[in-house]
Order: C-alpha cells, then structure tokens, then sequence
C-alpha cells in the first residue's frame, strides 16, 4: 500500500476543513454551476459583505477558488472554481498494482462477479481464486451476470495457491477468506453470500455492492 504523500494530504486535509461550514458548502454548490461575482454572491446567500469576504477568502486559501478581474468592469471581479478543486476531495490513489486478485471462500460467486466487473471499470488486470474452491461457478452467479449484460469466464473455480503471484493486490469479497487469510494485507469488502439465501434478489444486492465498490476503488488504482 502506497502512503499518500503528507503534503498532498495536507492539501486535502485544508480543502475539507475549508468546506467544514454550510455557507462555504454552499458557494461552492454555486461555483459548479458557473462564475459569480462577490456582489452576487451575496444576493444569492443574503450576507453580510465582511463575512462573505471571509468565506471567500477562506476556500481562496484551500485552493477551492479563485478569482479573475472581469474583461467589461475592471473594478469588478469574479470567482470560478479552482482547476482540480472537486478532484482533491475524494480520496486520492491509494495502491499501485500489476494485477488484483479477487479472493473469496469458493471463487464460484462473489469474486467471480468481482473479477468480470474489474476487467469493464479498469486496464489493470484481475483475477479470481478461493481458498477452498467449489467444482463450478455457481448457477445464481452465472445467471446474475447475464442479467446484467456480464460475461464470465467458463473456467472452474482454482486455488488461491495456483493464482496467486507476490505483486498481486488481494481483494477480499467474503469474511470468511479475509479472515482465513489474516495478516496477508489487501483490502476487504465484507461482501454477503449470496448463496446462503440463493435467491436472484440475494445475488443481485452482491453484484450492486461490488459493482459500486469497484467502481469508488478503480480510479484509485495505477499500474504498477
């Protein structure tokens, strides 16, 4: 796992603290949807000028804003939002990977479904084992996928121990591999099994839970 560098922690760190106030909040709501003069936007919230000029001042100081004289009235100004502003509030890249393992308990569902939605959110490889596979890839899982317009791959469910390589990065989809494989490091996603209740309702809440959380961790990942 790759440590955010502490300056550009910081910088986020001041960006959200800047945005740790409902009126500031709310500038900026109004900074996305276009530029706004000081005067304007103190019509908009109903402000007194020297608390306006504070909040501005404030978000100019994270770096959430900026300010550029006006072409027509040089005596007036106007605020945009700062290039980058939005990225710096989600979480940055956090690993570098040559490929991600998806690992459950019997590589027949979760990691399965895991590994499919990767190869459409990321170029970075994937793959998908279990620590104790099953003889097939399970029937709800196959179905589930199809529903969804996702192709899986017709290979048998394989042993953590026959896919694994040492650069690989390890997502967990199930508790009970995360736990077996304690002390491996990774990531874990406390995904249901959707096989404890084996129904098309089961098995789609786990491909919405996986799907959004690849799709929150994919920009995350660079290649190694």
């Amino acid at each position: 796992m790759n440590i955010e560098a502490a300056d550009t922690l910081q910088a986020r760190v001041a960006r959200h603290a800047a945005l740790a106030d409902p009126a500031r909040l709310r500038i900026m709501d109004l900074l996305t949807l276009g530029d706004f003069s000081p005067s304007e936007l103190q019509a908009e919230l109903g402000m007194a000028g020297n608390l306006l000029s504070h909040h501005l001042r404030t978000l100019e100081e994270a770096g959430l804003a900026t300010r550029h004289r006006s072409e027509a009235d040089k005596r007036r100004s106007y605020l945009r939002l700062a290039a980058g502003a939005l990225g710096g509030l989600i979480p940055g890249a956090a690993h570098t990977a040559s490929r991600v393992l998806f690992v459950c308990t019997r590589n027949s569902a979760r990691s399965q479904l895991a590994t499919a939605l990767w190869r459409q959110a990321s170029d970075i490889p994937a793959a998908s084992a279990g620590t104790h596979p099953a003889n097939r890839i399970a029937r709800g899982a196959i179905e589930t996928a199809r529903r969804h317009g996702l192709d899986l791959p017709d290979i048998a469910p394989r042993t953590l121990e026959e896919v694994a390589e040492e650069a690989d990065l390890v997502v967990t989809v199930c508790d009970n591999a995360h736990e077996e494989l304690t002390g491996l490091g990774g990531i874990h996603w406390s995904v249901p099994d959707p096989l404890r209740l084996d129904t098309a309702a089961a098995f789609d809440h786990a491909f919405d839970d996986i799907t959004r959380r690849i799709n929150d961790l994919a920009p995350r990942i660079t290649a190694a």
